[in-house]
């Protein structure tokens, strides 16, 4: 399996999780307000502060976001492009979005798959506030209760990233972890191993944003540029043949060569390679 070196040490606590509490909720985000400002509402407006997002339809215009990029500097092992602006609307095909906090006011973490008015189709890193809402987007969103992602520094790669931080909360009948990966795990595994420890047999992915050292797809396709923006399509982790967890994780990403992929991941193959953002919601057989 690839690994990257990052400037910072190594993080002993390689996957961070917390038992929460995770309310579904659909969502339609209205015309003419900043993606950041749209969702900032309707968080406060379903009494939470954190949540994860899966997007679906409508469009932003205008639309601002970024590439994964290599890095020009020792202080970080990769980065992320400069500034760019799609060629009219954008029109969203699907997306997850990481929602919390930053230095106490909301913030979110968007990687989504679009097409602009030329017909290119493009994948990237939305930036929330400077992207308008062109056309209604339905998203369906799972509330947090009990924790909070928060963005705060990472000494291992030298970035300020959402990290999961527990609300003490009473009374909260916990169904879900709110989950990160820390970099050189292998995303699937990490997801099975969290899912032991805490005792659950079946889960089923919520939101997941986040980034991979190139990919390993199980048809044997392989990305081989290292630098990729990653979200999660869909994904579940249940028993196996052998009744061991395994977890089936959908993916679309774009890499620092601009190309896209998407496909099933090769469990065992795909290190993290700055963070992955994740709500696991248990399922029918815990």
């Amino acid at each position: 399996m690839r690994s990257i070196e990052h400037p910072g040490p190594v993080h002993a606590e390689r996957v961070q999780s917390i038992p929460t509490a995770v309310r579904k909720v659909e969502l339609e985000l209205p015309r003419g307000k900043s993606l950041l400002d749209s969702l900032t509402e309707a968080v406060a407006a379903n009494g939470a502060t954190s949540a994860v997002f899966s997007l679906h339809g409508g469009s932003l215009a205008p639309m601002a976001f970024f590439m994964p990029a290599e890095s020009k500097s020792p202080e970080h092992a990769v980065y992320f492009s400069d500034r760019f602006e799609a060629v009219g609307a954008a029109r969203l095909e699907s997306g997850c979005i990481t929602f919390g906090l930053r230095d106490g006011q909301s913030w979110l973490h968007c990687h989504a798959v679009w097409t602009e008015s030329d017909g290119r189709r493009r994948c990237g890193h939305i930036s929330p506030a400077e992207s308008l809402v062109a056309e209604p987007i339905r998203l369906s969103a799972w509330l947090i209760a009990g924790a909070n992602f928060v963005v705060s520094a990472d000494a291992e790669t030298n970035f300020s990233l959402f990290q999961p931080a527990a609300i003490p909360t009473p009374n909260i009948d916990t169904n879900a972890l709110v989950v990160r990966v820390r970099p050189n795990e292998d995303l699937c595994t990490s997801l099975e191993n969290v899912c032991m420890a805490h005792g659950i047999r079946n889960a089923q992915v919520r939101g997941g944003v986040g980034s991979l050292v190139g990919a390993a797809f199980d048809d044997g396709r392989t990305v081989e540029p290292f630098v990729t923006e990653v979200f999660i399509r869909q994904g579940h982790i249940a028993p196996g043949p052998d009744g061991s967890l395994r977890a089936d994780v959908d993916i679309s990403l774009v890499d620092h060569t601009g190309q896209m992929a998407e496909g099933r991941l090769r469990r065992g193959q795909n290190p993290v390679l700055v963070t992955f953002e994740i709500v696991l919601e248990t399922t029918a057989g815990r």
